[in-house]
């Protein structure tokens, strides 16, 4: 005699239930595979994201620095420009300099020689 397997409605249910516990952990192991991934992901964005903001911080003291450094300069140009001559000032002493003419005047020994030189030719 052959037994014909008869159907049962409980391994039916049991392995109906085993399936599907079977796909929740197929799903579950897919959904902890990503949230790995996407941690993984996190943490390099953010140490990327930390070296960057360290570079512009780094970028930004040298701005910074820079930006001390040309102020001062500017400070110590202004300070010269009030000790130069103006543009009209110079005109001045130009022109006074120009009436003078110290070349043209004449010296004591000069002076002497004409009149010497005068006294011979007259006598």
């Amino acid at each position: 005699m052959t037994q014909e397997p008869q159907y049962n409605p409980t391994d039916a249910l049991l392995t109906d239930v085993s399936i599907k516990l079977r796909d929740i952990e197929e799903k579950q192991n897919i959904i902890k595979d990503r949230v790995l991934l996407i941690g993984e992901n996190l943490i390099a964005e953010k140490e990327e994201m930390d070296s960057q903001i360290i570079e512009l911080k780094g970028s930004i003291a040298k701005l910074n620095d820079e930006m001390r450094k040309i102020k001062l300069a500017i400070e110590r140009m202004m300070d010269d420009s009030n000790s130069y001559v103006r543009k009209n000032e110079f005109q001045i002493l130009q022109r006074q300099f120009e009436m003078f003419q110290p070349l043209e005047l004449a010296r004591m020994k000069d002076v002497e020689a004409m009149i010497n030189k005068a006294l011979r030719n007259r006598g």
